[in-house]
């Protein structure tokens, strides 16, 4: 399955845009290659595009600059979206930074050409109404696993919803991500492998 098919197969399970609503898009589509360490989005600036992970892992992240400390905020893996929701949808700065945490690819389409879609299709516009109820999920998500769940359930969350994260990422970004500290990570780990 090539590239854009994997693309087109997404968008026809996350929005049921059929193979002529994808053709309306096919040449907007634009491909970039990302190293380990480089930036899709920096905070301070507007997220121009959405991504289409081909492959790799994304995180957003911000930075205690009293401590000195980076804390993971979101993760992206393949066959997702990576785009910091909020700056995207409204065009405004971005309160964090999104970087390859991987060598990663991404198919991508640029904000304008995407809102051009919504006007041309009916499922062009359901679309960017799911992409924006996709991001409301996934920041109450994020905010109630912190709320109403152990740690172990975030893990379980975690594994779930990235299932190669631990074959990609190191554990001290994990940690971040879950919100907890490395001794813990391991412990539940091991208890969860002993199950």
């Amino acid at each position: 399955m090539t590239e854009i098919d994997k693309l087109a197969f997404a968008l026809n399970q996350f929005a049921g845009l059929s193979e002529e609503d994808f053709k309306l898009s096919s040449d907007l589509w634009l491909h970039k290659n990302y190293k380990k360490g480089e930036f899709y989005n920096l905070r301070g600036n507007v997220c121009t595009y959405l991504g289409f992970v081909v492959d790799g892992v994304f995180r957003s992240y911000t930075i205690n600059e009293k401590a000195g400390e980076e804390k993971n905020v979101f993760l992206y893996s393949a066959n997702g979206f990576v785009v910091p929701f909020k700056s995207f949808v409204n065009q405004i700065a971005c309160d964090y930074h999104t970087q390859a945490m991987t060598d990663a690819s991404i198919i991508f389409i640029r904000h304008a050409d995407l809102v051009s879609l919504y006007s041309k299709s009916h499922q062009w516009e359901k679309f960017g109404r799911l992409l924006a109820q996709e991001a409301f999920n996934v920041t109450m998500t994020r905010i109630e696993g912190f709320l109403l769940k152990s740690p172990e359930e975030r893990y379980l969350d975690l594994i779930k919803d990235h299932p190669d994260i631990f074959n990609n990422v190191p554990l001290y970004h994990i940690s971040s991500y879950l919100g907890i500290q490395g001794p813990s990570l391991s412990r539940i780990r091991k208890r969860i492998l002993g199950k």
